[in-house]
């Protein structure tokens, strides 16, 4: 075999080495969803698609403002999606929430371990207003791009 082919050859395969584990890892850290619901007017729209990480940790951990795709606890293969508003071990102050929610409490204390989220169209948003905090193990995946 001459050399230039076997060049060509050893090329190809250190370019195959380098795509296939990126290629892998792309397909099983990344999904789409469809927003569903009018919960995150005006930034997300229903029926819009939006990239969602699995793999969220490996570019750090959950934050203030991140957009995440929760598990819903009773519908198999349901999710929701909100805004991360306050983390584990953070306050809430429940004095200037739209009327329509009873709380008794003036602040709440997120548990270690949990998010509070929000929708952003506050006046038509199921979320932890209602059902309190979330587990971050229900959290499917970060919301990375928005088409």
């Amino acid at each position: 075999m001459r050399k230039g082919k076997k060049r060509a050859i050893t090329g190809f395969g250190i370019v195959l080495l380098v795509l296939l584990p990126l290629v892998f890892f792309f397909y099983l850290s990344f999904h789409t969803v469809v927003v569903q619901g009018v919960s995150m007017l005006p930034k997300l729209k229903p029926n819009q698609r939006l990239l969602v990480s699995d793999a969220y940790w490996l570019v750090g951990p959950i934050r203030h403002q991140d957009i995440v795709v929760v598990r819903e606890k009773e519908i198999p293969n349901g999710y929701f999606i909100k805004r991360v508003y306050k983390l584990g071990g953070e306050e809430v102050d429940y004095a200037n929430y739209p009327k329509g929610y009873s709380i008794r409490e003036k602040t709440y204390k997120v548990p270690e371990g949990s998010v509070f989220l929000l929708g952003d169209n506050r006046l038509q948003s199921e979320d932890s207003r209602a059902f309190g905090a979330v587990e971050l193990s229900r959290i499917i995946g970060k919301v990375v791009v928005r088409p």
